[in-house]
């Protein structure tokens, strides 16, 4: 059974940086596609971020220049390195596996 278990959410003020990690049980990790999904009160669950077994990315566009995905499969880890927050970024992040996995969620609160 796969397990995603969040971490590194948190308070921070606008401009400032924090990095998310997903880690994630089973085997299936290094063949899977692995994506970043948040979603703030009041509005529906979107992608932030994905990344392929081969390394490829896609990014939201309003993240772009300011987020980067990246993968260790040794770690069965993924990362959200989020930096120049704003306060719309605040939400509650998810990790999700090959589509039909996610985690439990890490709260990101950007404020001054």
């Amino acid at each position: 059974q796969v397990q995603l278990v969040e971490s590194g959410g948190g308070l921070v003020q606008p401009g400032g940086s924090l990095r998310l990690s997903c880690a994630a049980s089973g085997s299936i990790f290094s063949d899977s596609v692995m994506g970043w999904y948040r979603q703030a009160p009041g509005k529906e669950r979107e992608l932030v971020a994905r990344i392929t077994r081969d390394y490829t990315t896609n990014y939201a566009d309003s993240v772009k220049g300011r987020f980067t995905i990246s993968r260790d499969n040794a770690k069965n880890t993924v990362y959200l390195q989020m930096n120049s927050l704003k306060p719309e970024d605040t939400a509650v992040y998810y990790c999700n596996l090959a589509g039909g996995h996610w985690g439990q969620g890490t709260q990101v609160t950007v404020s001054s």
